[in-house]
């Protein structure tokens, strides 16, 4: 199978590329057009800060490419986050894919920590992507902005508040947490991914 990773200013691209490798796939990490539109499975991973991220994408025409991508496509952490419509952070406008704004966490009481990191329970799975889940199941956050729950939200998530741990539109699929980093879970989540029927 031919799976692209989207390659721009981000973080955490090559724990991506070794989960993948995990599952037999050697992906190809780049920034070409024709080689992201060609590739069976597209995965958009990364950790950055909104505004940065965007003013990059837009430079290269890649926030054009990856809204006009037909095939399964998949959102990480930012990836997510950059595509709802606007993100809190720097007051960025994003790629718009979801129609739902990105918001800053704000605590609720001293224990709460921003940026919520570690382990958290994803529940209410409702998408391909949770194929097989049954149950809540754990997976690996880091993260200071989060996404509402909205008409897309395809797992939920309570820190502070509910909110939308992954969603899904289309052929686009986005998590909130680190699948890469959330072991066995993860992994299913991945490889359920890779066996989409487009």
């Amino acid at each position: 199978m031919n799976v692209a990773i989207v390659k721009y200013n981000a973080g955490n691209i090559c724990s991506v590329v070794n989960a993948m490798k995990r599952l037999g796939v050697e992906p190809l990490v780049t920034d070409d057009p024709e080689k992201l539109m060609a590739a069976d499975r597209v995965i958009f991973p990364g950790q950055g800060e909104a505004s940065c991220t965007m003013a990059y994408l837009r430079e290269r025409g890649l926030d054009e490419v990856i809204r006009s991508l037909k095939q399964p496509v998949l959102g990480i952490c930012i990836g997510m986050q950059l595509m709802c419509s606007h993100s809190e952070e720097g007051d960025t406008e994003c790629l718009g894919i979801f129609d739902a704004n990105v918001k800053r966490f704000q605590p609720l009481c001293h224990e709460d920590k921003v940026p919520q990191m570690g382990w958290n329970t994803i529940v209410d799975t409702r998408s391909q992507l949770f194929k097989g889940f049954h149950q809540p199941e754990f997976v690996y956050f880091v993260h200071s902005y989060y996404v509402p729950l909205n008409e897309h939200t395809a797992a939920c998530t309570e820190y502070t508040r509910p909110y939308s741990s992954a969603l899904h539109k289309d052929n686009f699929y986005a998590t909130q947490f680190h699948p890469e980093k959330s072991g066995k879970v993860g992994e299913r989540i991945l490889q359920n991914f890779l066996d989409l029927t487009p």
